[in-house]
């Protein structure tokens, strides 16, 4: 069975069409539950969750009584979950729940003979300003060059993965931006799937291009610090 986590804040205007779309999603996979967690948000957007929690039995809703991050909202979400693979994705509806199900069967046409898999979305044709368009390039080149995970679009909310193995990272605010980097430590294979990205009909992003320039700097030199540091492989034998 299956989670989908969504961190939101200020969401208000977004959350009935996404969990109709998501409720459409779990038609087609055996997605069970829907985590939206509430970051802190000052609008209507906890009201709304509640009044759709009568109609939608799969939807459970965790709030947080301040905003402390994406990262932290998806920290929450996943180890509130109650199945083993999790799939997230924005709250914006710029991601569509429907490349759920395409990378559910990515998984599980893969996940035995790969071992411990992760499957992660990758936007083929952004609708966004030309400045997040040119931030996200930039950073994702670099990031790539330096931390060598063969990821071109980290950045995309899209992933799917075991619960267990995200569980085992190391945390710390802004990991969701380097999630294959550090699932490749971990030892969990990376596998990539083309999705849509759609444009953002209702509200306002809650990310600007400056903020996330001067702590991704500082967070990758930390997740190259923890590659150098990562434990090697080991075959244990009792005798």
């Amino acid at each position: 069975m299956l989670s989908a986590v969504v961190p939101v804040r200020n969401e208000e205007e977004n959350i009935a069409p996404l969990v109709r779309d998501l409720y459409a999603v779990a038609e087609r996979i055996p997605l069970s539950e829907v985590v939206f967690v509430d970051d802190g948000s000052t609008d209507e957007t906890r009201q709304v969750l509640k009044s759709l929690r009568h109609q939608y039995t799969f939807l459970r809703i965790v709030t947080h009584n301040r905003t402390a991050g994406q990262s932290a909202a998806l920290w929450t979400g996943i180890r509130v979950a109650s199945n083993g693979l999790v799939a997230t994705l924005d709250g914006d509806g710029q991601n569509d729940p429907a490349d759920i199900a395409r990378l559910y069967q990515c998984y599980t046409a893969n996940a035995d003979k790969e071992g411990p898999l992760m499957v992660s979305g990758q936007r083929l044709e952004r609708h966004d300003s030309f400045t997040r368009r040119l931030s996200s390039q930039v950073a994702n080149s670099v990031r790539s060059v330096i931390l060598r995970d063969h990821t071109r679009d980290t950045g995309c909310g899209l992933k799917l993965f075991r619960r267990t193995d995200y569980l085992q990272l190391p945390y710390f605010n802004h990991m969701h931006r380097f999630l294959p980097a550090l699932m490749l430590r971990q030892g969990v294979k990376v596998m990539h799937v083309d999705v849509t990205h759609r444009p953002r009909l209702r509200g306002q992003s809650n990310y600007g291009m400056w903020d996330r320039l001067w702590v991704g700097i500082t967070d990758l030199c930390g997740v190259m610090w923890l590659q150098r540091r990562a434990r090697t492989s080991l075959t244990i034998l009792e005798e």
